[in-house]
């Protein structure tokens, strides 16, 4: 079997987290979209991503291809259901087509659809940014079962203080905690290789902590929290998703949140998560290029990747930063800030892509990596589409 995971018609929906990789590359639960597969289907799956995003992520066809929608999250039903489908045949959950079995690569997959089954059990969709955080104790949950079962955690020091049931949390090889109160009563806990929990820490689950990240000193940790791998984290955190390799390592409150990859918080930095009047939450949406309603009444913070912002920043409730934006200043700021841009509540002017450049390769060298040429012309491509989006400036 051939996976492959196709971006699908709610990526537009998921920016500015989804102008710099597929959909798949969402993180909500421990693991990532296209984790959960590979690990559900016990395979290996490859992109149909946007043209500017195919070097990186790559696709991979062969004459017998499943292909899958990448906003869906997999369960043992739907998994069931995309094994028995045959070729030519297309499965639809509530009149959204979610996978196809082909032989070769639709020319359009967002219009094409093989003969109906349809799926009448329930599944997760990803449709919108606010539903990473909302849904994110649901996955966690099931992407713990999915990576604990039938294997043994490593002990927990007898410095720390455990509230509920062992079982509950899973510690993988390299993990340290220690002098932490842990609370796993009704939760689960999952602590990633080599990733480190300081002294004083107060964590309530559910909780991932990703591979080589830490919970810093006396940090105050809420559930339904995913901080991913390479991640640095203090403060106070309640139900927020961290895609992987940022830091928000100082006080300050951050809640009902998604940050995604290579973004850095200033000290005492906060988020509203909740208006003064109770009311529900509007959040910018780019294809309808106006703010919406989300639903909720807690909701407060998108950053795009490689989003930097100065001590003391406090963020709007329901405030969206696109890409590469560099925020500073005092008083809150406005709550849409499109991508590439440099300011604060006394204005904004364009950061030039050199600059944004700069920035990203300095974050990456302190991490051992490098920002080489092909993430360098993703960044490009972000750049001049920004523009094309043609992004109210408030």
């Amino acid at each position: 079997m051939n996976v492959i995971l196709y971006d699908d018609s709610h990526r537009e929906n998921l920016l500015p987290l989804t102008f710099t990789r597929p959909q798949s590359e969402i993180r909500i639960g421990i693991l990532t979209l296209k984790e959960k597969w590979e690990k559900h289907l016990q395979t290996k799956t490859s992109y149909l991503t946007q043209p500017y995003l195919a070097k990186k992520y790559p696709l991979q066809s062969t004459k017998h291809n499943i292909m899958i929608a990448a906003s869906v999250c997999p369960n043992p039903s739907l998994i069931k259901a995309i094994y028995q489908l045959e070729e030519g045949q297309s499965l639809i959950y509530k009149g959204q087509t979610i996978a196809h079995c082909v032989t070769s690569i639709p020319k359009d997959i967002l219009s094409y659809c093989g003969e109906k089954k349809e799926f009448s059990a329930s599944c997760l969709i990803i449709e919108y940014l606010w539903n990473i955080f909302y849904h994110n104790e649901t996955e966690l949950r099931a992407d713990f079962e999915l990576i604990t079962k039938n294997r043994i955690s490593q002990t927990l020091s007898a410095s720390n203080t455990l509230i509920g049931d062992v079982k509950d949390i899973f510690i993988e090889e390299g993990a340290v905690i220690e002098a932490s109160i842990i609370n796993v009563k009704d939760s689960k806990i999952y602590i990633g290789k080599n990733a480190e929990v300081m002294e004083g820490s107060l964590l309530r689950g559910s909780i991932s902590l990703g591979e080589h990240s830490q919970i810093k000193m006396g940090a105050k940790i809420y559930g339904a929290t995913t901080i991913g791998p390479h991640s640095k984290v203090g403060g106070e955190v309640n139900n927020v998703v961290i895609f992987g390799y940022s830091n928000k390592a100082h006080d300050g409150f951050f809640g009902n949140s998604v940050i995604g990859e290579w973004c850095n918080i200033g000290a005492d930095s906060n988020t509203s998560n909740l208006k003064n009047d109770y009311g529900k939450v509007k959040l910018w949406n780019y294809p309808k290029r106006k703010f919406d309603l989300t639903g909720l009444q807690f909701c407060g913070l998108i950053l795009g990747d490689h989003v930097k912002c100065g001590i003391n920043t406090m963020f709007n409730t329901g405030s969206v930063i696109g890409v590469s934006s560099n925020i500073f200043g005092a008083d809150y700021i406005p709550n849409f800030v499109g991508c590439f841009r440099w300011g604060g509540a006394k204005g904004f002017c364009d950061c030039r892509y050199e600059k944004a450049v700069s920035i990203a390769q300095s974050m990456y060298g302190r991490r051992h990596k490098v920002f080489d040429e092909v993430e360098q012309e993703i960044l490009l491509e972000v750049y001049n589409q920004a523009k094309s989006w043609n992004e109210p400036q408030f």
